[in-house]
């Protein structure tokens, strides 16, 4: 089995000095993709230094997260863009609109989440979209860019089923699950059994939400195979269907991430 981990920030000081052999760790254990979304102007060298050191199995999007847009969005924004034509990347990411924490600077999500969904239409890349309490707005911005010609995964979705339903309605996104699944409380396994294994792909979101029975520590990319698990449980597919259905998934996403099924 070959797994892709579609959402990982394993380049963050939250892993220093350890990055080297949780990478080691995660090629053991069968993970033979990860996909490294950026943050802000902050961690591109960061990110992209680990993508150099792992070229065939780390690989960069290039975004701006919508709780680093501020006031000086403009500047940010046109220092992320002079990055795009610099190298290859896999999408735009993690881009989006948060409003969980803070809706001071909705406008200005709202209007960088267009420009970088833009960004993603005129380079043909996926988007990896960051969505919390904010699912009616961005559904808002993609289709005022153009649904129809976007593509990308709703990262770590947690969303009601009426949620669920309007992402269904979108033709080429996928729903982007991690380690929530296997929460108590949460009811998410009985909100994507909505959909099929075809609208899945499976990704850590670490060093965040790491999964039962490693809640509330720093998340690493092995933990992703107990999202896997209950992901196959859910769909009463074996771990193995479930790998391979989700990996062709986040292929048919990211084409440029040139893998064998």
């Amino acid at each position: 089995m070959k797994l892709i981990d579609t959402h990982n920030h394993l380049y963050l000081e939250d892993f220093d000095p350890e990055q080297d052999s949780l990478i080691q760790a995660a090629k053991n254990s069968g993970i033979d993709t990860l996909l490294l979304p950026n943050v802000d102007l902050t961690t591109i060298d960061r990110m992209l230094e680990l993508c150099d050191k792992y070229p065939d199995f780390a690989f960069p999007m290039m975004g701006l997260h919508p709780t680093s847009v501020d006031n000086n969005y403009t500047d940010s924004l046109k220092k992320i863009e002079s990055h795009l034509g610099k190298r290859p990347y896999c999408a735009i990411g993690e881009i989006g609109i948060d409003l969980y924490w803070d809706k001071t600077y909705l406008k200005e999500q709202k209007i960088v989440l267009e420009e970088q969904l833009q960004w993603s239409i005129d380079l043909n890349l996926p988007v990896a979209i960051h969505t919390r309490e904010a699912y009616t707005e961005v559904l808002e911005c993609i289709y005022k860019i153009g649904a129809d010609k976007l593509k990308g995964v709703f990262h770590s979705f947690t969303g009601t089923e009426k949620e669920l339903e309007e992402i269904k309605k979108l033709p080429d996104f996928k729903l982007g699950i991690n380690g929530v699944i296997t929460f108590k409380n949460s009811k998410l396994a009985e909100t994507i059994k909505k959909t099929t294994i075809n609208h899945i792909v499976l990704e850590t979101d670490a060093p965040y939400l790491a999964p039962v029975p490693y809640r509330g520590k720093r998340n690493e990319p092995t933990y992703i195979w107990k999202t896997a698990e209950k992901v196959s449980e859910t769909y009463g597919l074996t771990l193995e269907e479930t790998v391979l259905e989700t990996r062709k998934n986040a292929l048919n996403i990211f084409k440029s991430v040139n893998k064998l099924i």
